[in-house]
This record gives structure tokens, C-alpha cells and sequence, in this order.
């Protein structure tokens, strides 16, 4: 497993400078749960790197809707999201090793089998894995919002990441976004606002309500109760 999820830097033409990490990579030490999880159950769930397209259908037996969500943390929410939708495949991209390995054991535990979990450069996955016109979701929820100002050009959410998204989704497919953070929130708005065929599923034309298909995590739990505010983003793909 190659443990890099990163994102571009681009010039202001939008052509890619060099690669810069999305956020500071933090392996921890694994418990021996999540290591456990690891040897015995990456040959089953984990999809290894390759530069060439996945058979989705192939790749879980049937062909369904497909949803991929990018940094899933320790995967309890996409693990929820698995097991009350087993109608639809879930692909989740981590970088986390404790993260990962905590995904994978919880899938174990709920017995899920509609969900494949990478470990690797989430930009090469949707370059070079994911077919265009393939997914009926992509979710980012949470992502480092690289607070200082000297930092905000590695948010991974800039516009040549929104037009990968956009190749990648189905017509009619949605990308959701979600951050704790307002001035992220703001920056993913105006972000989205300018990238071509998609249209924001805000009535409002901002944010909308936190979906269902969204679980509220522990953390965001805990940061209701202190007053901090969640900001969702669903656009979809037009055309």
C-alpha cells in the first residue's frame, strides 16, 4: 500500500506546477486490531494500485450504483453508509495506516461486502483507475482546510479537481462536500461556482442541509455541542 494521497499545485492558468500534499500525512502505530485487520483483510477488500482502469462490475460482482469517497478517516461513517445501502458499491481512498485498518475491521464486523478500500495518491486513483462517466457519488467529507493563508493552495478542492470529479461522475452523478471549517466552505462555493455543468443542489445557491446519506459522525457531534457549524455541498454533474 502506498500511503500518498495528494494534490496538485497549479499556476494561475490552472496548469499543475508540481505535486503538494492535501494534508500532513500521520501514520500513528496501529493496534493489533487494525494490524490484524490489515494482513487478513486487505487481500479481500483492498484494491492495490494500478495504472490502468478498474471493471467496476468486476470488481464487485454486479453492476450497480458506484459511490467513492476520498479520506474516510477511521471509515466508521462509510462503513454505516455500506451497511444501509446495500444497493450501491462504496469505494473509500485513505492514506491513514490506522485508519484503514480500523475500516476494514469494522467492515469485517458488520459483514459488509459492497465496500473495496485503496491506499494511494487519490489524484492517480481518479486519473488512472476510475473510468469517466462511471460514479453516481464522489464525497470529501472533512478534508484538511490548511487554515493559514500561505497554505490554502494546497486545499485539494481547486478547479482542475473539480473538473476530474465532474469527468468521473455520471450525468446526473453528484460530488458532496463537507467542512467544518466556514472559510473552506466559502472557498469550496466559489470553487465549484466556476467550473462548467454543474449545477448546486442548493435552493439557496450555497449549502444545503445535511443529507441522510450522510451519517453524523462522533466529532460532529461533539462540535455541535460547542457551537461549531457543518457546512455540506452537493453539486451535480449536468452534462
Amino acid at each position: 500500500m502506498i500511503n500518498n494521497v495528494i494534490s496538485p499545485e497549479f499556476d494561475e492558468n490552472g496548469r499543475a506546477l508540481r505535486r503538494v500534499r492535501s494534508f500532513v500525512r500521520r501514520q500513528g502505530r496501529l493496534t493489533n486490531r487494525q494490524q490484524q485487520a490489515l494482513d487478513n483483510l486487505w487481500p479481500k477488500i483492498g484494491v492495490e494500485y494500478q495504472a490502468e482502469k478498474l471493471e467496476l462490475a468486476a470488481l464487485f460482482g454486479r453492476e450497480v450504483p458506484v459511490v467513492l469517497e476520498i479520506g474516510f478517516g477511521m471509515g466508521a461513517s462509510l462503513v454505516t453508509m455500506a451497511s444501509q445501502n446495500p444497493e450501491k458499491d462504496f469505494i473509500g481512498i485513505e492514506v491513514h495506516g490506522p485508519g484503514v485498518g480500523a475500516c476494514l475491521a469494522s467492515a469485517e464486523d458488520e459483514n459488509i461486502g459492497n465496500l473495496r478500500v485503496m491506499c494511494h495518491d487519490a489524484i492517480e486513483v481518479l486519473e488512472n483507475m476510475i473510468p469517466d462517466n462511471s460514479l453516481e457519488m464522489v464525497q470529501l467529507f472533512f478534508p484538511d482546510p490548511w487554515h493559514k493563508v500561505r497554505h490554502n493552495k494546497r486545499r485539494i478542492v481547486q478547479p482542475p479537481f473539480a473538473e476530474l470529479i465532474r469527468s468521473k461522475l455520471k450525468v446526473g452523478g453528484v460530488f458532496h462536500m463537507a467542512t467544518d471549517w466556514q472559510p473552506y466552505a466559502e472557498h469550496m462555493l466559489e470553487v465549484m461556482n466556476g467550473v462548467d455543468n454543474y449545477l448546486n443542489l442548493s435552493e439557496n445557491g450555497d449549502y444545503v442541509p445535511r443529507p441522510s446519506s450522510r451519517p453524523i459522525t462522533k466529532f460532529e457531534l461533539r462540535g455541535q455541542r460547542l457551537g461549531h457549524g457543518v457546512w455540506d455541498i452537493m453539486f451535480k454533474r449536468i452534462k
